[in-house]
């Protein structure tokens, strides 16, 4: 038996797929365009509920990359957590999370940091006793998504 591949689509070739729905073409007929199967079409569809999502953006209080970046230049040289939390005017234990959680002093990179914290920023998240089994009163339990 021969395993399908699955099928990933681009950021651009989703919003064509998109644009080509809300014009009221068919999933057989925007899969075509593809050259996949209407049934690749529908998660893509059926995770909203057929309504485009809005696009992401940053929170305007969250890090830019630029931000990171003038961390990453303070850290090559060898400034403390404070003076390159005053330059950004910002809180140095922002500073300090941000490059604690990013691989650390020495292996701080303002483009790696800033593509984790776009990840990390997805929702829904797992609820804190999907994650910790400490936490979890019974072993056999299930945690719902929130």
């Amino acid at each position: 038996m021969k395993y399908r591949r699955r099928v990933f689509f681009t950021d651009k070739q989703k919003s064509e797929i998109w644009d080509r729905w809300q014009r009221g073409e068919s999933m057989s007929s925007i899969g075509r365009g593809f050259d996949r199967a209407s049934s690749s079409i529908y998660p893509l569809l059926a995770r909203t509920g057929g309504i485009r999502p809005r696009d992401r953006i940053r929170s305007r209080l969250a890090l830019t990359l630029t931000d990171r970046e003038e961390i990453s230049r303070g850290l090559r040289a060898q400034m403390s957590l404070r003076s390159i939390a005053r330059t950004l005017k910002r809180s140095a234990s922002t500073i300090s999370r941000e490059v604690r959680r990013n691989g650390g002093v020495q292996n701080y990179r303002a483009t790696a940091s800033d593509t984790a914290a776009w990840d990390r920023s997805h929702r829904p998240k797992p609820c804190k006793l999907a994650g910790n089994g400490y936490l979890c009163p019974l072993p056999g339990s299930t945690c719902l998504h929130v």
